[in-house]
C-alpha cells in the first residue's frame, strides 16, 4: 500500500526508550519485562502498588503525580505519597463497607481526584473496579450494575439521582458512597492511612470495563493485575513516558484508556500526569498544555480534528515548545489530521490500535519508526499479530483478513464476566480475532479496513447497534428500529437510526416541521435513557425494516442503501 512517509530523525542526544524497534522485537521476551514490574514474593503483585505505592519507596515520594483542573479553573495537586496514602484511607473505607477480595466496586465519577483514588483503593484490597462514564443514564447503569452485581457504588450527590431511579433492579447494591457528602468527608478524615495491600496473584481478576457488541447487552470485560505488565512497556515505549515529562491523557477512565494510560501504566513509569475536568474547547487545551508545559500528549483523532477545524492560528497564540511526543487512540487517524500536525506541531500523531479485549497498545506507531501516514503501525515487542482469513491461516502481505493476535498476552482480558461461552467466541484456530478487518504490507505496517460487525465507532466510542434500537423501541412512538454507523468527517462515523413509527404516531408527523420536532424527541430520549454519547445524530422513518427470514435486522442492507453501494446477496431476506 502507497503512502506519504514521514521520516524520523532521532535526536542521538535524547534516544526514545524504545530505539531499535527490529532488534528488540527479534530478541524481546515478557518475561525479561518483570524487572521492570514490584513484585512481594517473586510471585504476586498488585497493580495499584505498582502504580502508586513502590513509588514512595524511592526519591519519587514527593514528586507530583497528579495535576488536576476543572472546568472552572479549580486546580490540586498531588504527590506520589499522597495518593498513596489517600487511596489506603479509601480501602480501609471500603473494608468497613465490608467488601472483601474478588467483589466489585464500581465508581461512577466525573473526572475528580476521588475517582483515581478510589480506583487505586479498590484494587489495593483485591477488589474488582468497575468504571462507569458519567454520561451514563439509567438503563445504561441498570444493565452494567446489574449484570455485574456490584456491591457498592461510589459517586456524587448528583450522578446518585439516576442509580436512585433503578436501585429496584439492582438487589445486590448494598452501599452506594457519596463522595461529597459530611459523612464521606468525616470517614476520609478518621481512617487510618496504613493498609495491608492485598498480595495478588497475576491472574486474579483487578478491573472490569463494559463494551458494546452488535447483539444483546453489554458484556463485562475483566482484565487482571498482570496487565500492567504491558501497559507499563507501552507506557514506556509507545508514549516513550520518562522521569521527566509531564503527560497529558485526554481520555476518560469510564473507557479503557483511561485506565491503562491515565492510571496504570503510565503511573507505573513514574510520570507526572494531567487530568483536565472540562469540556472540550480548543483555546482550553492549549492553554493547559502552555499552562502546564506538557511534554508527551494522548489524546483522540475526533478531538484533533477538532483542532483542525478551530484553525492553525489559535496554536500560535501559546508556547507549546515543552511538547515533544503525541500519540492519538480510539478510532483511526486519519492521514489529512497526521499532516496537519505536523505542519502545525512540527511532530506527527503517533496512531495506535488496540481494543478494550487487548488491555493495552498493541499495534503503534513507535517514536523511533518512520511513519508511513495512515498505517496503525507494526506490533508491540512481545505481541504476535497478523492477517488471518476465515481458517486462521496468515495472509500475504497486502491481503485483506482478521486483525488477529497469538493469545496469550500479559494484559489479554481474562474472561467476559458471565459469559464464558462469549469469551470463547473471540478465540479461533488459535487466534484472538479482533473483529476489525486490516492488511500488512510487505514493510510488516499494519492498515486498518475496517468492523467486520456492525459496531459504531463515534467520536472513539464504541457503540451497540441494538442498545441504540433497544431505547428507540422503548418509546411508545415507536415500532421497530435499526441503526447503522454513518462515515462522518468529525466523529468518524455518527449514528444513524431507520424507525418505523406506530400508526398513530404517523399520523402526527405528516409535515417537515412535525416530522423534525419528533426525530429531536426521539434523539433526546435515547440521550435520557442510554447515554449522552450513543443518541442518533440523523433519524429517517420508514415503513419496514429489512430482516432475514429468522427476524434479525439486516443492517447491511441499511447501511448499503444509506450509502449507495451494492446490497449484496438477499437470499436470507425476508421478502423486502
Amino acid at each position: 500500500m502507497k503512502s506519504d512517509v514521514y521520516t524520523k530523525h532521532p535526536d542521538p542526544k535524547k534516544p526514545a526508550n524504545l530505539d531499535d524497534y527490529d532488534r528488540v522485537y527479534r530478541s524481546f521476551d515478557w518475561k525479561q519485562a518483570r524487572k521492570e514490574i514490584d513484585w512481594f514474593d517473586g510471585v504476586t503483585m498488585n497493580a495499584a502498588y505498582n502504580a502508586i505505592d513502590r513509588h514512595t519507596q524511592t526519591w519519587r515520594k514527593n514528586k507530583i503525580a497528579l495535576y488536576w483542573e476543572d472546568e472552572d479553573g479549580s486546580t490540586k495537586q498531588y504527590t506520589f505519597e499522597q495518593l498513596s496514602l489517600l487511596s489506603n484511607k479509601m480501602g480501609n473505607i471500603l473494608k468497613d463497607f465490608g467488601v472483601t477480595r474478588g467483589q466489585r466496586v464500581f465508581i461512577f465519577l466525573p473526572r475528580v481526584p476521588e475517582l483515581y483514588i478510589s480506583f487505586l483503593g479498590i484494587l489495593k484490597i483485591g477488589a474488582i473496579a468497575g468504571t462507569l462514564f458519567s454520561a451514563f443514564q439509567e438503563q445504561a447503569l441498570a444493565d452494567r450494575l446489574g449484570n455485574s452485581d456490584a456491591e457498592v457504588v461510589i459517586t456524587n450527590t448528583e450522578l446518585k439521582k439516576r442509580i436512585d431511579k433503578v436501585r429496584s433492579k439492582l438487589p445486590a447494591l448494598k452501599h452506594i458512597i457519596t463522595i461529597d457528602s459530611p459523612d464521606f468527608a468525616t470517614s476520609m478524615e478518621h481512617a487510618s492511612d496504613e493498609l495491608h495491600i492485598a498480595h495478588m496473584d497475576p491472574d486474579e481478576y483487578a478491573f472490569m470495563l463494559y463494551t458494546s457488541g452488535t447483539t444483546g447487552k453489554p458484556k463485562g470485560v475483566v482484565h487482571v493485575h498482570r496487565a500492567i505488565l504491558q501497559e507499563h512497556m507501552t507506557a514506556k515505549w509507545v508514549l516513550d513516558l520518562r522521569d521527566d515529562d509531564t503527560y497529558w491523557c485526554t481520555a476518560d477512565p469510564g473507557w479503557v484508556t483511561g485506565i491503562a494510560y491515565e492510571i496504570l501504566g503510565s503511573w507505573s513509569c513514574g510520570v507526572t500526569a494531567v487530568v483536565f475536568a472540562g469540556r472540550f474547547d480548543p483555546k482550553r487545551w492549549y492553554q493547559l498544555l502552555d499552562k502546564y508545559k506538557v511534554t508527551v500528549w494522548y489524546t483522540a483523532p475526533t478531538a484533533i480534528r477538532m483542532l483542525m477545524a478551530a484553525g492553525s492560528a489559535l496554536v500560535k497564540e501559546f508556547d507549546l515548545s515543552a511538547l515533544r511526543h503525541m500519540c492519538s487512540v480510539g478510532e483511526p487517524l486519519n492521514p489529512e489530521a497526521i499532516t496537519w500536525a505536523i505542519k502545525t506541531f512540527d511532530k506527527p500523531f503517533h496512531d495506535t490500535w488496540w481494543q478494550t479485549e487487548t488491555g493495552a497498545i498493541s499495534i503503534a506507531n513507535f517514536p523511533c519508526l518512520d511513519i508511513k501516514i495512515g498505517s496503525m503501525g507494526k506490533p508491540v515487542p512481545g505481541i504476535h499479530a497478523a492477517i488471518v482469513d476465515d481458517t486462521g491461516r496468515e495472509c500475504k502481505p497486502n491481503e485483506e483478513g482478521h486483525i488477529a493476535i497469538k493469545p496469550k498476552w500479559p494484559s489479554m482480558m481474562h474472561t467476559i464476566w458471565r459469559r464464558p461461552q462469549k469469551y470463547k467466541s473471540y478465540f479461533e484456530h488459535g487466534w484472538y480475532i479482533s473483529g476489525d478487518r486490516g492488511m500488512r504490507d510487505a514493510d510488516g505496517y499494519f492498515w486498518f479496513i475496517g468492523r467486520a460487525d456492525d459496531v459504531i465507532k463515534t467520536a472513539g466510542e464504541r457503540v451497540g447497534p441494538f442498545e441504540v434500537e433497544s431505547a428507540l423501541v422503548a418509546h411508545p412512538g415507536v415500532v421497530e428500529a435499526g441503526v447503522i454507523g454513518k462515515p462522518d468527517a468529525m466523529r468518524g462515523e455518527i449514528i444513524k437510526a431507520f424507525v418505523v413509527l406506530t400508526e398513530s404516531q404517523k399520523s402526527k408527523v405528516k409535515s417537515q416541521k412535525s416530522a423534525d420536532a419528533f426525530k429531536e424527541e426521539l434523539s433526546q430520549y435515547v440521550k435520557k435513557h442510554l447515554a449522552g454519547h450513543s443518541y442518533p445524530r440523523e433519524i429517517e422513518f420508514i415503513d419496514k425494516l429489512p430482516k432475514t427470514r429468522s427476524g434479525k435486522i439486516m443492517r447491511r442492507i441499511l447501511k448499503a442503501k444509506e450509502m449507495g453501494l451494492p446490497i449484496g446477496d438477499t437470499s436470507t431476506l425476508e421478502e423486502y
